[in-house]
């Protein structure tokens, strides 16, 4: 009986794929690894094989893969040594004979060009899984379309308008939830052969057309304005934004403007066996319209 390995389970997008395993598999089938002591209980309260530790713990790693047959790795934050936290990972499955490992990866389309530095570590750990010689599953997300509010600024953007760096750039946009749905029905396929996902909206959207959509949902005019840089640097600062933070906004706006996260892909489709969320019905899920 196939066991399965969600670390990050806690999560959002974890949270969303074991939604969906549930469907499918009982609770005894998952084993969850988690930073937070009440979260453990929980989960060994429902039924689940859940493990006290982080990326950092690889005797608890190697504990939790004991018998597993599949370890999803959902990419640590980046506040602590990313690589390092996943080749932590990666080494614990080969060392525990773990028979596949998959990869919560990004949807880029230039590895060479990109302004926001953080996203090569996800090529790098890719390179690394390849290297390792086991089975995988390259899962390359495109940005949350749950993530727009954080860089419009909420319903602020509903009286004041959209003021950002992005040019025309375009963002294939996909929900969270439906991604982790995607994410999960490949994991229970039982796909033995080595794959990358795409995982994008059927569409790719400009801020345009996020100012366009939440006027028709508000009723408010909502405008798009393509600021320079400079000028929304400056208007960070005065929101005592701290500067590292709106170095990694400039360089997550900058790969956007570019095109980066544009591109269209039918595995997510596909994967969930139907059309995913429009840009105009995520918008009014996120907003409350």
């Amino acid at each position: 009986m196939e066991r399965i390995l969600v670390t990050g389970a806690t999560g959002h997008l974890g949270s969303a794929i074991i939604t969906t395993l549930l469907k499918r598999i009982s609770a005894s089938r998952i084993s969850v690894i988690t930073r937070q002591p009440d979260k453990l209980a929980d989960f060994e309260s429902k039924g689940y094989k859940a493990f006290l530790g982080s990326y950092d713990n690889i005797k608890v790693l190697e504990k939790a893969m004991k018998g597993v047959d599949t370890v999803l790795l959902i990419s640590s934050g980046d506040q602590g040594d990313r690589m390092q936290e996943h080749k932590n990972v990666i080494d614990a499955a080969k060392k525990t004979g773990v028979q596949r490992i998959a990869y919560t990866s990004r949807s880029l389309r230039e590895r060479s060009s990109l302004a926001n530095q953080l996203m090569e570590e996800h090529f790098q750990t890719e390179d690394y899984i390849k290297a390792c010689g086991m089975a995988y599953t390259l899962f390359r997300n495109i940005l949350y379309m749950d993530t727009i509010p954080q860089f419009i600024g909420g319903n602020l953007a509903l009286e004041h308008g959209i003021y950002l760096p992005a040019g025309d750039g375009a963002v294939a946009f996909a929900l969270r939830s439906e991604i982790g749905e995607a994410m999960a029905n490949v994991l229970l396929a039982k796909d033995t052969e080595n794959k990358i996902y795409n995982f994008t909206g059927n569409r790719s959207y400009t801020f345009y057309d996020i100012a366009s959509a939440l006027s028709e949902l508000s009723g408010n005019t909502v405008n798009y304005s393509n600021v320079e840089e400079n000028e929304f640097k400056v208007m960070m600062k005065q929101r005592n934004v701290p500067e590292p933070v709106i170095e990694k906004i400039v360089n997550f706006i900058t790969d956007i403007k570019h095109n980066q996260e544009a591109d269209v892909y039918p595995d997510m489709e596909t994967s969930l066996g139907r059309k995913p969320v429009s840009l105009k019905e995520g918008l009014r899920i996120l907003f409350g319209f």
